[in-house]
């Protein structure tokens, strides 16, 4: 027989291999990269990384996972727990409990063997999972490269994706290579795979090599190699014809040079498999009905051949090239093989191999991950045709995958349980829960996997069956809950009606104050962000009677959170504040408590204390650190951060932040505020046409939601008037705010920051000439008409200078415009209202110097439309401004940022922790801290840690040089 074993040498593949040798280097320094190895089926993906890995074998850590052919019941976290598991071996548990810390409780839903005693599912959650494989991966990139290697990315099931997804963009450090490989003919437009490589693709997370056929020269090449002997010219044109330059094929015609070519694909890939004994196509037959690497004891047992047949059968597969030996298991050479020997069995065949398999899963359940036997239960069931058991094993791999946060994964079982619900008359006996039950659990795990149209579908689905008054009131209660937080989430209408609806119903039904009592808190919260704020006072006092009672007092604390929104919305902030401060006290939870420091942060920036709402939601991130959830929670946390950052000039910050993209993978509603910000930041740097662009892109999405949702109507405006602003349309952006104005429902905290910046419209037109006497009154009107607490505050004097200029009042605005409680933006705007006075009074001097302050705080912010109408004004008036040389004596030469890189560095911290805390790249802290050393006239970190705690110690500060 001639040699049928693939070619021992690559061939054609340099150019190919090069390239991943060339990220390799890359990530040797410290920088993480992805690639995604592309091509049609027998390209040779996983050959070129074998390749690869055999190189670097010596100096990197490589683990290996493979995606399972299972059809539609794809395993959860498929190659993802190899991968993991192959680290953990690598460290030992002992150092990785070192590394993760309170993440070892997390990652033991996958591997079991980190902990001493199984883990409590309450104790731990998806976002402790997710962040502690990436920190388990960043631990082990600490002592050695890691190369990530995924096969088969076609079959991934989709909770790998979404980890694959989540990792792609929280690995932005240490020496991490992840790889890919995937076959491109088996990626279906649209569907979960083809999205996440779009989506990766389109956010520069994942570079592509695809594959190509092989050139002439590679053809011959390697199949003379193969067939050890020259090719005559009939017998390569033949070979040119039928393999048309993918390796596989070549391979396969090569193993048929001594005989006639077969003549189609299928034929081809089953001429090896004709040419075996029986014996031995026996045995090719029953593995190739594995989704999965098979063990000895198991071919055995489905082959039921005597020992010693069975060991000559599987040589003889093995010595003909369609099965290999890998680490004590059998498998196919090629999936193509597989496939093509799989597809040949007749219908009989094919059930009886699947309920062989199934049957011999079952008796080893208890001895092997559970997950991924319900899982390939699942599979096998539905292949032999038993449509019972298949529905017993989809609802146990639902469970299954729900228990490890596998959400999208079980939401695929969920729906197959459904799909055969009406083929098993003993179905909720089998599935061991009724129908509604099912849907309420699909539900949920839908709305976790992200997509909350189906979830909704399926609330939809299961009220539709609901039978009032046969049905058990908490589950019909639970349903119409349900359907509201969908409804939220799409930022869609009618939540509350069926609140209310669902608390009628606990009301007269269910004996449980605190489930009333949670009823009540999320009724309150809407009516809350709805404007309806005494009746959220209202609700929230009716919950805190109804929990006070239960063992944790987390309702207590939603309840003084809803209440203190309220109290501050209507004016009443001092109440509000205590009432936050409760909340604070009582959260025992981490909801409760990080929905506290979300909903304070953001009543702080909304009342201008913009230096304290960044530090409450700091002080969430660190907490958010310490229960490992920083790169999840801890991230929805940050996008609270961006809006004070962003009223406080830190332009350079903000936009980090919104590059890493942490929002994205989450509800819409949390995407609707973050594009808000991003759409003022475009029209900051004068990009005026994409904010445009990206306002039409969600205008649709937050006129819907503003229905009810009074924050988001209040964003839409806030967008309206930056695009309008950068667009130059002064009037267009003033019109918007007073068209606010003649909104009649209740207004809220977030006017007043539109109605601070109609000041600054008003004065701008004004100064163009333009009859602004009629808005000006209007906009004054609407300030004095809000609450006693909310007037006569910094705001107030510089509304008041804006509205009415003379050189006192604005001498007095500008004194809190400096501070930090008021959006830095109007120290510009004062300073500029302050030029054209000294204009107009013959003072062109004064004017000049104040217009320089203006001209270099409007650069340092980078803040495009401020610098174009202080260079405007300067060459209308005819000034010079004069640039500041030199600082003043005794300025301090670092920047604010400058300054907290300092005190980073001064507490010991390094590069790739300061850029955690501020949320900067490790590259940007490098170019802050040179500038530190060199501002201070340094050398060394210790030098400016000694600096920044003594300044008398010993340092001669560097001249600072302003252009």
């Amino acid at each position: 027989m001639p040699s049928s074993a693939p070619s021992t040498v690559m061939v054609g593949r340099a150019a190919e291999l090069a390239e991943v040798r060339r990220l390799f280097d890359d990530v040797r320094e410290g920088v993480p990269a992805a690639l995604l190895v592309e091509g049609d089926a027998g390209m040779g993906k996983s050959r070129l990384l074998r390749e690869f890995t055999a190189e670097i074998e010596h100096t990197a850590d490589v683990h290996v996972g493979w995606c399972l052919d299972l059809g539609g019941s794809r395993t959860p976290y498929g190659p993802l727990t190899g991968i993991l598991r192959s680290i953990v071996t690598r460290m030992g548990v002992e150092r990785v409990r070192e590394s993760v810390g309170v993440g070892a409780e997390a990652l033991a839903m996958l591997l079991p063997e980190l902990v001493d005693t199984p883990t409590d599912r309450e104790r731990t959650s998806p976002e402790r999972l997710r962040d502690a494989i990436a920190s388990l991966i960043e631990a082990a990139a600490e002592r050695a490269p890691q190369v990530l290697v995924v096969e088969d990315l076609h079959w991934a099931d989709d909770s790998t994706l979404a980890i694959l997804s989540f990792l792609l963009r929280a690995l932005d450090r240490g020496r991490i290579l992840l790889l890919l490989t995937c076959r491109s003919d088996d990626v279906r437009r649209g569907d979960a795979v083809s999205r996440f490589i779009g989506e990766a693709t389109r956010g520069r997370l994942l570079e592509r090599l695809t594959l190509a056929r092989l050139d002439t020269a590679a053809v011959r090449e390697l199949a003379e190699r193969i067939s050890g002997r020259p090719l005559s010219e009939a017998a390569f044109d033949r070979m040119q014809e039928r393999a048309e330059g993918v390796p596989f094929f070549v391979e396969e015609i090569a193993g048929c040079a001594n005989g006639p070519l077969p003549d189609g694909l299928r034929d081809l890939l089953l001429a090896r498999f004709d040419r075996l004994g029986d014996d031995a196509q026996h045995v090719v037959k029953v593995a190739s009905g594995a989704e999965r690497p098979l063990s000895h004891p198991l071919i055995t047992r489905l082959a039921d051949l005597p020992e010693q047949r069975l060991d000559e059968a599987i040589r003889e597969a093995t010595r003909s090239g369609i099965l290999v030996v890998a680490e004590d298991d059998y498998r196919f050479r090629h999936a193509l093989l597989r496939e093509a020997v799989h597809d040949d069995l007749l219908p009989g065949e094919r059930a009886r191999l699947h309920r062989a398999y199934a049957e011999a899963l079952e008796a080893a359940a208890s001895s092997s991950d559970t997950s991924e036997d319900a899982a390939a239960l699942a599979y096998h069931w539905q292949l032999a045709q038993d449509d019972r058991k298949a529905l017993v094993a989809a609802a146990d791999a639902m469970r299954h995958a729900k228990a490890q946060y596998a959400f999208a994964t079980a939401a695929r079982f969920g729906e197959l349980a459904l799909e055969l619900w009406p083929l098993v008359p003993d179905a909720a006996d089998a599935a061991r829960l009724e129908r509604l039950d099912l849907l309420l659990v699909l539900g949920s795990i839908l709305r976790n996997a992200g997509d909350g149209e189906r979830a909704l579908a399926v609330a939809n689905l299961a009220l539709a069956e609901v039978d009032p008054e046969a049905v058990e009131p908490r589950l019909h209660a639970r349903l119409l809950r349900n359907k509201a937080l969908y409804l939220v989430n799409l930022g869609r209408l009618g939540a509350i009606p069926l609140l209310q609806q669902a608390l009628a119903i606990a009301e007269a039904r269910v004996d449980d104050e605190v489930f009333r009592a949670e009823l009540l808190n999320q009724l309150a919260s809407r009516r809350m962000i709805a404007g309806d704020r005494e009746e959220a006072i209202r609700l929230a006092d009716e919950a805190e009677r109804g929990a006070a009672g239960a063992p944790s007092t987390d309702q207590l604390s939603i309840a003084a959170n809803v209440r203190g929104g309220s109290l501050a919305h209507l004016g009443e902030v001092e109440a509000g504040v205590r009432e936050y401060e409760r909340a604070r006290e009582l959260a025992t939870g981490s909801n409760a408590e990080m929905r506290y420091r979300v909903n304070y942060s953001d009543l702080l920036t909304l009342l201008g204390r913009y230096r304290e709402a960044v530090e409450v939601a700091e002080e969430g991130l660190r907490r958010a650190r310490e229960l490992r959830v920083e790169r999840t929670s801890g991230s929805i946390m940050a996008q609270n951060m961006v809006v004070p950052l962003l009223e406080l000039g830190e332009i350079d910050r903000v936009e980090e932040m919104l590059s890493r993209d942490f929002v994205q993978g989450t509800l819409r509603v949390f995407r609707m505020y973050m594009s808000m910000t991003h759409v003022r930041v475009l029209a900051w740097r004068g990009r005026s046409v994409e904010a445009a662009e990206m306002l039409q892109v969600w205008l649709p999405a937050f006129e819907e939601t503003g229905i009810s949702e009074r924050q988001i109507w209040y964003d839409r405006v806030m967008m309206a008037v930056a695009v309008a602003e950068s667009a130059g349309d002064l009037r267009g952006a003033l019109d918007t705010i007073l068209e606010m104005l003649s909104d009649e429902r209740p207004a809220l905290l977030h006017q007043r920051r539109l109605l601070l910046q109609g000041g600054a419209l008003v004065a701008e037109l004004r100064a163009e000439g333009a009859d602004v006497a009629a808005a000006a009154g209007t906009i004054s009107a609407a300030w004095r008409a809000q609450p006693a607490q909310l007037r006569d505050d910094a705001w107030s004097t510089i509304l008041d200078a804006l509205l009415e200029p003379h050189p006192d009042s604005l001498d007095a605005a500008l004194l809190f415009a400096d501070g930090d409680d008021v959006p830095v933006t109007f120290r510009i705007v004062l300073r500029l209202e302050q030029a054209r006075m000294r204009v107009h009074e013959g003072d062109r001097a004064a004017a000049s110097a104040v217009l320089a302050e203006a001209a270099e705080i409007a650069e340092t912010l980078g803040h495009a439309q401020l610098q174009a109408a202080v260079a405007r004004f300067a060459t209308d008036a005819g000034l010079g401004v004069r640039r500041i040389a030199e600082p003043s004596p005794g300025a301090d030469p670092l920047t604010a940022r400058e300054k907290q890189v300092l005190e980073l560095i001064a507490d010991g911290l390094s590069n790739r922790q300061i850029g955690e805390r501020l949320f900067i790249s490790v590259k940007t802290v490098s170019v802050h801290v040179s500038a530190v050393l060199r501002k201070l006239g340094v050398s060394t970190r210790t030098e400016a840690a000694l600096l920044q705690k003594n300044p008398s110690h010993s340092a001669t500060p560097q001249p600072v040089v302003v252009a």
